[in-house]
């Protein structure tokens, strides 16, 4: 799975100069993380022939064509991303992901004669991508990766005109769309549901279900939004003066930090007082200082 590489650069930072006791739970849970990837590609993935994004979908097509075992490759596939993490992003990145990989090599090996759970296509391609989402998440949100796409993707970015993100989207396609030669078409789509189901799930694991949000609400009944939000949501607000471009006129802006979950009852609350409203919201990766703490509802 090539994972989501600015969500990989926030969380190294979170990540230096850990005592044993981090060292330790770090580790754990990047055994947990990877053996739970390692279920989701023995267990649902490959016995019904759909792969994954990355290195891990190169390995999965040379596994089929080959004979040889899934974790071989991706071991084999991962060890020249591993010295180049280890000059270019940081020793303790780069040991993490040795760690990583070579547990979920491991792991893939010990599940690869354990039955599929189903052969029902789409469920396996469901479940399977929820796994490795989540098997995923766990590792990055714990310093580590189990795939060396983004450390290629961070570095070819400096020497070619495309971001970060559109590199490994470029990879993937053409991972994924090598799986219809390899596979057959249908399994190339299923493929790329659970490409995208793993994604979206690896962003739920990492951010969480409370991922924070910005709400701009422009009104003429600014101060009863500010007070319902408050009131309603628990959440503090603040006022700031603008003036529009266009009529010159005074505009009262309010400003406010939610959570993923309340975003619907702040539509609500807008609506139900002023129709029309502007409101824009936007996803924010990280809240410090101030007051966020929700306030108690009475």
């Amino acid at each position: 799975m090539s994972e989501p590489t600015l969500d990989i650069q926030e969380e190294l930072k979170k990540h230096q100069g850990l005592s044993k006791v981090q060292i330790l739970k770090r580790a754990l849970f990047i055994i947990i993380g990877a053996v739970i990837m390692a279920v989701g590609l023995e267990i649902f993935l490959v016995p019904n022939n759909v792969i994954d994004g990355g290195i891990v979908g190169i390995s999965i097509i040379l596994s089929h064509l080959s004979g040889w075992k899934l974790g071989v490759f991706i071991f084999l596939l991962n060890i020249p991303f591993f010295f180049i993490g280890y000059k270019q992003i940081g020793k303790t990145f780069a040991l993490s992901t040795l760690f990583g990989i070579t547990v979920l090599s491991t792991a893939t090996t010990l599940l690869h004669p354990v039955p599929a759970f189903t052969e029902d296509i789409l469920l396996a391609t469901i479940f399977g991508g929820v796994a490795l989402g989540v098997g995923v998440g766990i590792v990055i949100r714990y310093g580590g990766s189990l795939d060396g796409t983004e450390i290629l993707a961070i570095l070819a970015n400096k020497k070619l005109p495309f971001s970060v993100g559109e590199i490994i989207m470029f990879f993937n396609i053409f991972i994924l769309g090598s799986a219809g030669f390899v596979f057959g078409w249908n399994r190339a789509m299923y493929s790329l549901i659970a490409y995208f189901v793993a994604f979206k799930t690896i962003d739920i694991v990492i951010e969480g279900l409370d991922e924070s949000k910005s709400a701009w609400i422009i009104s003429d009944q600014s101060r009863e939004i500010g007070e319902a939000i408050l009131a309603r949501l628990g959440r503090g607000v603040t006022y700031l003066n603008g003036e529009g471009a266009y009529t010159g006129e005074d505009k009262k802006v309010i400003f406010c930090i939610i959570t993923r979950l309340e975003e619907a009852k702040l539509k609500s609350i807008v609506e139900d007082l002023d129709p029309s409203a502007f409101l824009a919201v936007a996803n924010i990766a990280e809240v410090r200082g101030g007051r966020f703490k929700k306030k108690d509802i009475h």
